[in-house]
């Protein structure tokens, strides 16, 4: 068994055709339907279902579908590691949240570029939950997400740091710091929609203290979150790196109490190897931010 026939035997399984396999192979279809004639007689098996209008994987076939998959991606990456020169190529598809504060993937971004040149980078910024199913699907190499960020479901995090979450709300509207509980209960909140980190902290925290809140406005981004906290629509729940910004200028606040903590971490699938485009990234980051595993 060879390589050479791993690479054929997933191929014609991905394309269920022989001849567009042989084309993405950039081989003859009489070639390749004698290699993977060689490799069933290796194996002294059937592997292949073959009809007029595709072809099918049998049982043994899926079996050795999975792990063929497996030894061609390790194969690859060895590849990666003893190539003449050094120099990172390929892809890395990030994800991040928007208006993190603590971690901007734009300046490093452009950071990453002018080292590695050579890789071609593709940006999502989507709300955690989504970036998460992302890597979970094999989307995404890796993605910035933030929140309570329990590790699970195929996913390791990075955790970079954890801050505070806080009240919010319109200059004029008052904040008692010494009934904080009770100011809760009675308040009427604007937030993002569920799914990102912000909002998946604040939940966490109202189901910890038993509090029922009333969400009466929803938005996307954190921008319009703070003119509407500005305009006395409601009180918001967001983590502290927020106020550092212009717009929340002359709000008030007052921390949350209780133990919920708003986490900022790197996720990635837990059981690939990273790419040398995402190790790279890997460095870069903790060239800037020291990352420690999660032990959640």
């Amino acid at each position: 068994m060879e390589l050479r026939q791993l690479r054929h035997f997933v191929a014609v399984c991905e394309e269920q055709h022989f001849t567009h396999a042989a084309e993405c192979l950039g081989i003859t279809q009489s070639g390749l339907s004698a290699s993977i004639r060689s490799l069933e007689r290796d194996l002294d098996t059937q592997l292949l279902l073959r009809t007029t209008r595709r072809v099918t994987p049998t049982p043994t076939g899926r079996l050795l579908l999975a792990e063929a998959q497996r030894i061609l991606a390790a194969a690859d990456g060895l590849r990666e590691l003893v190539t003449d020169d050094q120099r990172v190529r390929g892809t890395l598809s990030l994800g991040t949240e928007q208006c993190m504060g603590v971690v901007d993937a734009v300046p490093l971004l452009h950071r990453y570029r002018a080292l590695h040149p050579e890789v071609t980078l593709n940006l999502q910024q989507a709300a955690t939950e989504e970036l998460l199913t992302q890597i979970r699907a094999g989307h995404l190499d890796t993605a910035l997400v933030a929140g309570t960020l329990h590790e699970g479901g195929g996913v390791r995090i990075l955790r970079i740091t954890e801050e505070p979450m806080m009240l919010l709300s319109a200059p004029d509207h008052p904040l008692d710091e010494d009934d904080v509980l009770g100011r809760l209960a009675r308040e009427e909140y604007v937030d993002l929609h569920p799914g990102w980190g912000a909002r998946d902290c604040a939940d966490r925290a109202f189901a910890e203290f038993g509090i029922a809140r009333r969400v009466a406005l929803q938005v996307n981004d954190v921008y319009t979150l703070l003119d509407l906290v500005h305009r006395g629509m409601g009180v918001a729940v967001v983590p502290r790196p927020v106020l550092d910004k212009p717009q929340a200028g002359g709000l008030r606040s007052v921390a949350l109490p209780g133990g919920t903590r708003w986490a900022v971490g790197l996720a990635l699938p837990r059981d690939a190897r990273p790419s040398i485009a995402t190790r790279a990234f890997l460095d870069l980051l903790g060239t800037e931010h020291p990352i420690h595993e999660s032990g959640h």
